[in-house]
């Protein structure tokens, strides 16, 4: 005998949020009371197509199936806030439906992209055999076409993802048309130095890590509002490290490379305090929700082990290319080295300090909060 269970993912919710149906759905029956209330509710959601679709697979597995083998529909959904909370809720939903029905193999069937993420969630309590995606059949007008990017700017998921990259770009691009040659033609210029570090986070993952770090706010109350403070530092120790190299680049004059050192190293120090008050903020809710590994700790210190050997990096680039010669001599490379080698020291102290204690917790069975 083989069980096989057809799965449909309503990542986002919309069957909760639009019939106030909560999930797990199990049975063709209860499927089917849903996804026609989903179709009533909103004819235009594409959750409707993938149910029917789950639907349409199952009744063919019913009427192909051999005698003995059983098949079971199921419908799992997440939350509108789309990411770890709805991910742990299609989790759940999911082992509750293994541990009823116990399959020994599935079928996904799914409306797009966003759904299939889950599938590693999915492929970890159950084998998928087959995915099937669902694509609604459309006109290909031009009408159509506008009808649709229409409605895409009247859902606000898709709103906040296409409007507000845009009305940035367009609000810096007019700004720097309005303000004079000098200052305007920074500010046009700063166009692509955003749109690559956009581009740059969402390559990196960034974005989920800024979502975890704002719900984890969100969940502690009280540490929010110390590191609020800690990452409003940051934000403007970042800009006075912009305005400090800003003021050296009018400052210095000479060729490409004595500038650009020059500015560099003004804006360091702004760029460490950045760093750490960012640091500190982390810190904060780490030890607030007990999970703080004393990682950050020995991550602060490093960072002052590289700010000290970039600070006298820069000094002595600064200064040759000004046409200073440096002086290769025990005593002068020993001065210069001093710092660094300080902060080194520092760094290997706390880094046998934390994995002492950590050894410790981990022999008392009993944890610190390190």
């Amino acid at each position: 005998m083989v069980r096989t269970l057809v799965i449909t993912v309503d990542r986002d919710n919309d069957l909760g949020l639009k019939t106030a149906i909560k999930g797990p759905v199990v049975g063709r029956k209860p499927v089917l009371t849903a996804a026609l209330r989903l179709g009533i509710a909103d004819p235009e959601e594409s959750d409707t197509n993938a149910i029917f679709g789950a639907l349409h697979q199952f009744d063919q597995l019913v009427e192909n199936n051999s005698e003995g083998d059983e098949v079971e529909i199921a419908i799992l959904t997440g939350d509108e806030k789309v990411g770890m909370r709805s991910d742990r809720a299609i989790a759940a939903q999911l082992e509750e439906v293994v541990a009823e029905f116990q399959p020994d193999q599935a079928i996904l069937v799914t409306d797009g992209a966003e759904d299939e993420s889950v599938l590693p969630i999915l492929q970890s309590q159950v084998r998928i055999d087959h995915i099937e995606k669902i694509i609604v059949k459309q006109s290909k007008g031009i009408e159509s076409t506008y009808y649709y990017i229409v409605k895409a700017l009247e859902d606000p998921k898709w709103r906040a993802k296409m409007l507000v990259p845009l009305g940035a770009i367009l609000a810096l691009f007019g700004l720097g048309v309005m303000l004079p040659d000098n200052i305007g033609g920074i500010v046009i210029g700063a166009l692509p130095l955003i749109l690559g570090l956009f581009i740059l986070s969402k390559g990196l993952g960034l974005e989920a890590t800024v979502g975890r770090i704002a719900q984890e706010m969100r969940e502690n109350a009280d540490a929010a509002m110390f590191s609020s403070l800690l990452w409003t530092s940051t934000v403007f120790s970042a800009i006075f490290a912009v305005a400090e190299g800003y003021s050296e680049y009018l400052a210095v004059s000479g060729t490409f490379s004595v500038i650009w050192v020059a500015v560099i190293h003004s804006a360091l120090a702004w760029i460490v305090i950045a760093f750490l008050t960012s640091t500190a903020g982390f810190m904060i809710l780490r030890l607030q929700r007990g999970s703080f590994s004393g990682r950050l700790i020995v991550l602060a210190v490093f960072g002052m082990v590289v700010y000290s050997f970039l600070d006298k990096g820069l000094a002595i680039a600064k200064s040759v290319l000004n046409g200073t010669t440096y002086e290769f001599s025990v005593e002068g490379i020993f001065n210069d080295l001093l710092e660094p080698l300080m902060w080194i020291a520092v760094l290997w102290v706390t880094t046998t300090i934390v994995r002492a204690v950590q050894a410790r917790q981990a022999q008392a069975e009993r944890y610190w909060g390190i």
